[in-house]
């Protein structure tokens, strides 16, 4: 998969394909739905397929103080989306020129100048351009006067209704990790890079991966089963493992972090990419009495969460 960041410098070979637009954050079903219908209007075409997306995501742009709300990082959107078999991922820099843009001029500039789109697909709330002024049918309008087809997809209902990224970080909010993963398709996985910890868990033989979730939707603090990726360096593969995720209230912790256990595991993973799936919330953060009281509740945590993961 290639990734273009500027759509004033594209390659000719880079030009032209179809496309999903939207923010993907999650690339959940209703997400998917969009990439088939892209995917299969690319293939009666000849197009790659292709997304147009925008980072930061516009919300950050317009709202930098706002809470962190987003379910995945650009990398770990990116490594979603290849997966899927996009071939072109447009990850245009958003930013005060690209936001001051009409929905004449984003349709002009960008689609057709820019990157030479041949089909777009987009969601019926679909909304772009300076406030947010042009829909779907504006884009439908623009794809007749400017040569570009266009087909609106409509929104994908699940068992509990809509699926969406407010549902679904509504689901993690609540620790229902599993109605999380029934709308996104696949498991809600944290990713990112092993960093220092103050070690406590090798001294309690607990030794733990910890990964920041800073600029990420905070799942509900406590502990869960999860299933671990690594994605590189010499221990690359899937274990299995149980995470705490929040402030370790216990050690009088302040800035929320993952720290991930991987079960019969022993080597060096700092400064190695983890992903870490959320299979099922076991139980909230807690102090304890003692450190002894603390090394029985993990134990009973990770007997639990090998139970759990067998019967996946």
């Amino acid at each position: 998969m290639r990734i273009i960041r500027d759509y004033t410098f594209v390659e000719p070979s880079d030009r032209g394909a179809s496309v999903a637009i939207g923010n993907f954050d999650g690339v959940h079903l209703g997400h998917q739905a969009v990439i088939d219908i892209a995917r299969s209007a690319g293939a009666a075409v000849g197009a790659p397929l292709g997304i147009l997306t925008f980072e930061p995501h516009p919300r950050e742009h317009f709202a930098p103080n706002a809470p962190p709300f987003r379910l995945m990082g650009r990398e770990a959107r990116a490594h979603r989306l290849e997966k899927l078999g996009v071939e072109r991922l447009y990850e245009l820099n958003f930013n005060a020129a690209l936001s001051a843009l009409t929905p004449k001029e984003f349709a002009q500039n960008v689609i057709v100048d820019g990157l030479g789109l041949k089909h777009i697909v987009v969601g019926a709330d679909f909304c772009f351009g300076k406030g947010r002024a042009g829909n779907a049918a504006d884009l439908v309008q623009f794809g007749k006067d400017l040569g570009f087809g266009v087909t609106i997809a409509n929104l994908l209902k699940g068992q509990t209704g809509e699926v969406s990224s407010t549902a679904i970080r509504q689901a993690l909010s609540d620790g229902r990790p599993r109605d999380a993963a029934a709308m996104l398709g696949h498991w809600h996985r944290i990713e990112g890079q092993v960093i220092g910890g103050e070690q406590r868990g090798r001294d309690l033989s607990y030794p733990t991966a910890n990964m920041s979730i800073a600029g990420l939707h905070p799942p509900k603090f406590g502990v869960y089963a999860v299933e671990v990726d690594i994605l590189d360096g010499p221990h690359k593969g899937t274990y299995q493992g149980a995470a705490s995720l929040g402030v370790r209230p216990m050690f009088q912790g302040e800035r929320p972090n993952v720290e991930t256990f991987l079960f019969d595991f022993s080597g060096d993973l700092y400064g190695t990419e983890l992903s870490v799936a959320l299979v099922d919330y076991l139980r909230p953060e807690e102090t304890f009495d003692s450190l002894e009281a603390f090394i029985a509740q993990m134990d009973a945590d990770c007997a639990r969460a090998r139970t759990i993961l067998n019967q996946l």
